[in-house]
């Protein structure tokens, strides 16, 4: 039985939704899905895309790596493993701001695909397990890094150890997700999100994803050095121009992440985007 593509892309005003399709296996990953999230979000990354969603059909975001898939895979299991590696990396380095839809189950890979975005928006019917080890298996899909740097190292071992099922509710005051939502609330919801962030200093947004991300295993002294950086950055490009006319023009301002061309010589207040 088929759904049609495995991985089905939506654009709409820079925003683009990634959406698991195998909703008769609950969103299931075999290995031809894991290709195409690969393949969709180094496309992202070089698309002009401002904040990216992903999410899953058919009333569930993702039951995991498709186990019965993996039967009738010949690779070694280093090789199949490379293929979660490669998603998970792509997704945690993605230089714009990501979100995850959650309906339904999140188990294993899956749930681990939604703690790989930066924002979770769930409803109140939606599960979640690192379901791992009634599998014989231990956490991938970068479980083991991404659970203790947001839920704490002690529940982090509860939720891999004993591989509990916990509610939507639970998993927010664990800080696992961001926001729940009504059912019937959540797709405005994570509209009007995907397009505030859309809408922000993209280059700034980048900056300060990849700020926040190594910041939790560096030293203050690092972290001052990365944020010098990245103001450096930040002021090449014509946001920060753009953010200070619309404060004093009292209008929002109209960010664009385009990027200052300055000759050499010449003086930087007269320099052509």
């Amino acid at each position: 039985m088929t759904d049609g593509p495995a991985l089905l892309t939506h654009d709409r005003g820079g925003v683009r939704t990634l959406t698991l399709n195998r909703p008769h296996r609950r969103n299931a990953v075999d290995r031809a899905l894991w290709s195409a999230l690969r393949d969709a979000l180094t496309q992202a990354a070089h698309d002009g895309v401002r904040a990216l969603v992903l999410t899953g059909a058919g009333g569930a975001f993702s039951s995991g790596a498709d186990l019965t898939a993996a039967v009738d895979d010949t690779r070694h299991p280093l090789d199949k493993v490379r293929d979660l590696n490669e998603v998970a990396l792509l997704l945690h380095e993605l230089p714009v701001p990501t979100i995850a839809k959650v309906t339904g189950v999140a188990v294993g890979a899956g749930w681990n695909l939604a703690l790989g975005c930066d924002l979770v928006v769930a409803t109140p019917q939606a599960r979640f397990s690192q379901i791992f080890t009634r599998r014989g298996l231990s956490p991938d899909c970068g479980g083991s890094w991404l659970l203790p740097r947001l839920a704490g190292l002690q529940q982090a071992k509860r939720l891999a150890l004993l591989a509990e099922t916990v509610d939507a509710e639970e998993a927010r005051s664990l800080g696992l997700v961001t926001w729940v939502v009504p059912a019937e609330e959540i797709d405005k919801y994570v509209t009007d999100l995907a397009d505030r962030l859309a809408a922000g200093p993209p280059v700034a947004l980048a900056q300060t994803k990849a700020l926040l991300n190594e910041g939790t295993g560096s030293t203050l002294r690092e972290a001052l050095a990365g944020e010098a950086r990245a103001q450096s950055v930040n002021f090449a490009s014509t946001d920060v121009t753009e953010a200070y006319a619309a404060f004093a023009e009292k209008r929002e301002p109209r960010f664009t992440g385009r990027w200052y061309r300055q000759a050499p010589g010449e003086d930087p207040s007269c320099a052509k985007q």
